[in-house]
């Protein structure tokens, strides 16, 4: 299992990418040819903070609410504490459409399924180059909270399953707290002592019997994407309805088919199958409503469309 370096590198290569390129959802319509660019301009936007690090401790309140704060003596290279420029880079996934606009999933990684409260991918540089990911002091973390119930931590991982991306338990780091947090006053409030990944999610709550539900993307124009398109155009996700759950499909199962993890997905629950794909400058998408049901196969067929439509149909499933 290796870690979240997938992720750093797709941020990393997308920066220089696009460093020219203004983050504008207003930007003309067809303005992105691949699947990669279609995340960089739709998808959730990393924001960078910058100060010496004379300045810790620092505070870093992000545009979804989330609070950061990072102690004096936190951070270090190599063992030895950090001196000079320090740039913190933050990717914040509070909505689902964040999630589907990111090429990013809810996928445990036994295959059930999680429920998304907030997730986040954080680096930290120290003039120019990464800092230590375990720190010497944790992070403490305020993510916003719906209700006044609780949430688990999760770190995130590729998976061996052609570079795809699942959520595991995170290794115990220096003063990490339980995984469990109760949210207190509109906020999950932890500590963290580890950077990259830093997930609020619980396991969707469904006793049923769980199954295999199988996809067949007809017209696809390319190949299955993995996470954040790294490889491939073509992404397939499971909505459940009423549940802020991602779920990407992304088992190789046959020309244009995948499938979910084995008996993963519960029997009789409704939700979407939502797919989009992105390649040489054109645009494709199809949904369909489903309830699952044992050993299910579905077939859904893509349709040429734009980018704003595609934008609008993930943005309609954050009240789905």
């Amino acid at each position: 299992m290796r870690t979240q370096s997938l992720f750093a590198a797709c941020i990393a290569a997308s920066m220089l990418l696009f460093a020219a390129c203004k983050k504008d959802k207003s930007n003309d319509e067809g303005s992105t040819r691949t699947a990669g660019e279609f995340l960089e301009k739709f998808g959730a936007q990393e924001q960078t903070f910058s100060f010496n690090a004379s300045e810790l401790p620092k505070d870093i309140t992000l545009k979804g609410g989330t609070k950061i704060k990072i102690p004096a003596g936190a951070l270090t290279q190599n063992g030895n504490a950090v001196t000079g420029a320090i740039t913190v880079s933050v990717t914040e996934f509070l909505k689902r459409s964040e999630l589907l606009l990111s090429g990013v999933n809810t996928n445990h990684v036994s295959g059930l399924l999680l429920e998304s409260q907030g997730s986040l991918f954080i680096d930290i540089r120290a003039n120019g180059n990464g800092v230590d990911k375990e720190l010497a002091k944790p992070l403490n973390i305020a993510v916003p909270a719906k209700g006044d119930g609780f949430t688990q931590l999760w770190a995130g991982v590729d998976t061996i399953q052609q570079n795809q991306f699942a959520w595991v338990a995170p290794q115990v780091a220096n003063g990490q707290q339980p995984r469990e947090v109760k949210a207190v006053e509109g906020f999950y409030t932890f500590d963290f002592g580890l950077i990259g990944w830093v997930n609020c999610d619980i396991f969707y709550s469904n006793s049923s019997p769980k199954t295999t539900v199988k996809v067949e993307v007809l017209n696809n124009p390319g190949s299955m994407a993995s996470f954040r398109a790294s490889n491939g155009e073509t992404f397939v996700f499971f909505c459940a309805k009423g549940s802020n759950v991602v779920a990407q499909i992304y088992t190789p199962d046959g020309t244009n088919k995948v499938k979910s993890y084995d008996n993963s997905m519960p029997v009789g629950v409704e939700g979407r199958l939502v797919s989009f794909s992105v390649k040489d400058g054109k645009y494709y998408l199809a949904q369909k409503d489903i309830t699952i049901s044992a050993n299910q196969s579905e077939t859904i067929t893509l349709e040429q469309t734009t980018e704003a439509a595609i934008q609008a149909a993930m943005d309609a499933l954050n009240n789905y």
